[in-house]
């Protein structure tokens, strides 16, 4: 793989492993040094060491205020004057507001309206009264148009989340930190694992890795229901998706930026896309067994490490952020358990007569099997009762001997597949 040639672009110079560096000079004083940790449980079921590092610890709990902090501390005196801009799922936004609080700067964040509330609070406190937060549209590709109309109208600088040279070679420098890391503690490190939202992340990283370590390989993991990077390398040039899930938000951006693709089309060696449900079912285990709070980005990374071969070497995956809403853990849990094939709906048809219910839970659940969700559908048939029930299994293989207990029934009983309109309406 050679380099992406950017010479002939005014930012080609900075976009290189030199530019990572200074880069690191400037942060220094402001970022952490985040830990890098061993994850046993990780570890024994890769086969090697995988190692988490933890940018969730980083300021503002995000690897962003690497980025936004190092394009804004740049800036010349009349463009501070004039402030700043940025759109954001909601970590750029806050590395932006502590960034301003830092230096004295005024700001606008544009979040979409589905931002969780604990990052829109978030960058409201980090910006101690000096940062306006602006909520618009429905997904990060409406909030840019919106940021981008912002800075022509007010002649506020635009700080760009991953698409400009500044922010990912801020962003890049995680790169230099985590081998370093994992040289000291003594680890052969084969292989860096990357979330993918923009692309601005991987794209620092592998500038640097390329020129001083091109020997690890650079992985990149973007959400299955996001996978705007897969979907460029696909087509031959960044594209937008067509449809977007956002549950995912600090990495469901619709199109990659036009710097960023070339830079993980030369440079990185894979990228793979991982389920939503399996990104809930690696945040739940984080969190149960290594204590450690990601939001659904953060988990994105370690969540690939079972889908990439390891090649018998040391695996550092970043959990790039731990901003995450506690009043999403509803659904994560619920995602988790669809995703595991722990959790199923059924649209289950009782006659209205004496035993029917007594029959469907004696005779067809299956024992370990609990009902979790039970609701008539149409209330107001008197020949029969139509049901919506959430039946909840201990293994995923009980699911053959359910529905073999279900087609023997004289009970009408369908199975709502996860992926049905239906399933999306009854829930």
């Amino acid at each position: 793989m050679t380099l992406p040639d950017l010479t002939g672009d005014l930012t080609g110079a900075q976009l290189s492993a030199a530019g990572v560096e200074r880069a690191a000079d400037v942060l220094r004083p402001v970022v952490r040094r985040t830990p890098l940790e061993l994850s046993v449980r990780l570890s024994e079921r890769a086969g090697v060491p995988v190692l988490l590092k933890r940018e969730d610890q980083q300021l503002s709990r995000s690897y962003k205020i690497r980025g936004a902090h190092h394009l804004i501390a740049g800036l010349t005196d009349a463009e501070r004057e004039r402030g700043v801009v940025c759109a954001s799922a909601g970590n750029h936004g806050q590395g932006l507001a502590l960034s301003c609080a830092t230096l004295g700067i005024h700001g606008r964040v544009v979040v979409p309206q589905n931002t969780p509330r604990q990052k829109r609070q978030r960058i409201l406190a980090l910006g101690e009264g000096l940062v306006e937060l602006v909520m618009v549209g429905s997904s990060y590709d409406e909030a840019s148009a919106a940021a981008h109309a912002d800075a022509e109208q007010s002649g506020a600088v635009y700080v760009h989340p991953f698409d400009d040279p500044r922010t990912i070679v801020g962003q890049g420098t995680i790169g230099p930190e985590l081998v370093e890391q994992a040289l000291e503690a003594g680890h052969d490190l084969g292989t860096v694992v990357v979330p993918i939202g923009g692309g601005g992340l991987i794209s620092g990283i592998a500038l640097w890795l390329r020129e001083r370590h091109p020997d690890i390989r650079i992985v990149g993991a973007e959400p299955a229901g996001a996978a705007s990077m897969s979907a460029a390398l696909g087509h031959g040039a960044p594209i937008g998706l067509t449809e977007l899930d956002t549950f995912i938000d600090g990495a469901a951006v619709g199109r990659v930026g036009d710097l960023t693709y070339p830079i993980v089309r030369d440079l990185v060696d894979e990228v793979v896309t991982v389920p939503e449900g399996a990104v809930c079912t690696e945040m739940l285990a984080l969190y149960q067994t290594e204590g450690v709070i990601a939001e659904p980005a953060g988990a994105l990374a370690s969540a690939a490490v079972s889908r990439i071969d390891a090649g018998g070497r040391a695996v550092a995956a970043i959990v790039s952020g731990g901003n995450n809403d506690v009043s999403r853990y509803a659904e994560i849990v619920e995602r988790s358990l669809l995703h595991e094939g722990l959790r199923h709906y059924f649209l289950v048809t009782f006659p209205q007569e004496p035993g029917a219910l007594r029959h469907f839970l004696e005779d067809v659940l299956i024992e370990g099997a609990d009902i979790v969700v039970f609701e008539y559908v149409k209330k107001n048939n008197r020949e029969t009762g139509p049901a919506l029930v959430g039946i909840e299994l201990e293994r995923a293989t009980d699911l053959a001997e359910l529905m073999e207990r279900m087609t023997a029934s004289p009970l009408t009983i369908e199975l709502v597949p996860p992926g049905s309109p239906v399933f999306s309406f009854l829930l």
